[in-house]
């Protein structure tokens, strides 16, 4: 089983930045698809970004193009979500997740049942 660990969360103001990182405990790393997705009180989980297994294609929510970039590190099995320009309509839970199986199809990206694995999520908090 491939364990997933979020952290970074907090507090900022709006307008601020803010990097969360994603530890992964597995030996091919390369061959995972990552994303992240949150979820506000009262509302559905959201796909956020999703990074290819290579690390070559990046996919983004439109409600946070530009202002967020995904990455990953697979050296040190690490995926992070630099967000800046940060709303407080981004206040939510963000959670880590991760597949093994081939993705055929660009849409499989954004669907939360794609991901096998998941993180425990960390708080993100943005005040006006």
């Amino acid at each position: 089983q491939v364990q997933l660990v979020e952290s970074g969360g907090g507090l900022v103001q709006a307008g601020g930045s803010l990097r969360l990182s994603c530890a992964a405990s597995q030996r091919t790393f390369r061959g995972y698809t990552m994303g992240w997705f949150r979820q506000a009180p009262g509302k559905e989980r959201e796909f956020v970004a999703a990074i290819s297994r290579s690390g070559g294609s990046t996919y983004y929510a439109d409600s946070v193009k530009v202002r967020f970039t995904i990455s990953k590190d697979n050296a040190i099995n690490t995926m992070y979500l630099q967000m800046n320009s940060l709303k407080p309509e981004d206040t939510a839970v963000y959670y880590c997740a991760a597949t093994d199986q081939p993705l055929y199809s660009t849409n499989s990206y954004f669907r939360a049942l794609t991901y096998n694995y998941w993180g425990q999520g960390t708080q993100v908090t943005v005040s006006s």
